[in-house]
């Protein structure tokens, strides 16, 4: 039997690498078309790695099967579909179509193809919502649910949006090309927000038996890595993100048990954080100073630095954590920052100081379909003695997550209210 995990993480990998490459032959406008041909390759790789075992190198037989299968997709769609622009012609002739495939497989970088692919996807005559959400779903394989969870938005809105984006790709038949260094510095912002995102679900899952991803988290980081090694793109928050990404990390392994449970931050064992990826991280970070303003990256970044700067929990500068998330919030209101601010706040002031403050923030309303909101609060009422509150509350939550780490934790709640 093939180890899930191992299949999650090689499929997740490669499948953004193929649509990426075959995204540059069909064209942007054949979205659906590159994602029919992606999906056939990994079903065919699970149907014969189910009983010969996956090969030495998955990478190379996966995109011999893409590459085998885009040539039986362009012979059957030749005379109904226009793929990319440059090559239309030499693929629809008999006599070039399967060299000229060959040789885009040959030059292709997939690493280059599919960061190429994102900023493509960031194209100004997207909204930016749909530039985020068409990347998470096309390049980096996330669910419908998972985009929805990253965007605190209800499903049906964020499927709306993949179907305008698309329709847009199709209707403009959008370049697959790299845009002038300053339009490229233009859509660097979508591009790092589409990272972050990757990051977040690597480091806590919304649907996946781990909470922690760690195939997410080395992607987010490599990407992150290939913005700041290009000249064009090796900007302070690009710098900022490396650095946040580095300190949350670096505490990864401390979140977990043996058995699979997580561990709340009082409780971890900070003697396990990595400090080399810490120092990497404040190495990242004085880098991302040369700039003229702070980005959210930035601020986030401090706030990291600080819990991997306090010798334990109790000594953690919660005075300096609310006044950055102040600075946060203020530069973007968003709901899910206003709650992280006030369980900074309950640390500091309590947990009723925090409870009278929660109406306050933003646009809370969206907040009630995320589950970190009932256990934030069925927590504060535990630690205030208001047991059967606290239950109503953590049930809720319960009934809003589909982790199984959060959900053994919230019953673990559960028994101890």
């Amino acid at each position: 039997m093939l180890p899930t995990d191992t299949i999650d993480r090689l499929f997740r990998h490669e499948s953004g690498k193929l649509v990426s490459l075959l995204t540059r032959i069909f064209g942007t406008h054949n979205l659906d078309l590159v994602e029919d041909v992606v999906q056939d390759s990994l079903l065919k790789a699970l149907e014969h790695w189910k009983y010969r075992g996956i090969p030495k190198n998955p990478t190379a037989w996966l995109i011999t099967v893409a590459r085998n299968k885009a040539l039986d997709t362009i012979r059957r769609e030749k005379n109904t579909k226009e793929f990319a622009q440059n090559l239309s012609p030499l693929l629809k002739s008999a006599y070039s179509a399967s060299a000229t495939l060959q040789q885009q497989f040959d030059e292709a970088v997939v690493e280059d193809e599919q960061l190429r692919m994102m900023f493509v996807c960031c194209h100004p005559i997207l909204a930016e919502e749909a530039q985020v959400a068409l990347v998470l779903k096309t390049l980096c394989g996330f669910s419908i649910s998972e985009i929805a969870k990253a965007f605190v938005q209800p499903e049906e809105t964020i499927s709306k949006r993949l179907y305008r984006a698309r329709e847009q790709f199709r209707q403009h038949k959008i370049p697959f090309t790299l845009p002038h260094p300053d339009e490229l510095q233009n859509r660097l912002k979508n591009v790092l927000i589409c990272i972050y995102l990757i990051f977040n679900e690597g480091y806590s899952s919304s649907q996946h038996p781990s909470i922690i991803r760690e195939d997410l988290i080395e992607e987010s980081l490599r990407l992150a890595k290939l913005l700041s090694d290009h000249k064009t793109t090796a900007k302070p928050e690009t710098f900022a993100l490396l650095a946040l990404c580095c300190f949350q990390a670096a505490r990864l392994h401390s979140r977990m048990d043996a058995s699979g449970n997580l561990i709340p931050l009082k409780e971890q064992d900070r003697s396990s954080w990595n400090q080399s990826l810490i120092q990497q991280g404040i190495g990242y970070l004085q880098k991302s100073s040369e700039g003229a303003h702070a980005s959210e990256y930035h601020i986030q970044a401090f706030i990291a630095l600080e819990h991997c700067t306090a010798q334990d929990f109790s000594s953690t500068n919660w005075q300096r954590i609310i006044e950055l998330y102040d600075w946060l919030y203020r530069l973007r209101p968003d709901p899910l920052i206003g709650l992280n601010r006030l369980i900074a706040f309950a640390e500091l002031h309590g947990p009723q100081a925090a409870l009278n403050e929660v109406k306050k923030i933003k646009d809370g309303d969206l907040l009630k379909r995320y589950h970190l909101y009932p256990a934030t609060l069925g927590e504060w009422h535990q630690r205030l003695g208001n047991k059967e509150i606290a239950k109503k509350y953590f049930y809720q939550a319960l009934e809003l997550t589909q982790s199984p780490a959060e959900r053994i934790l919230l019953e673990s709640k559960l028994i101890k209210a």
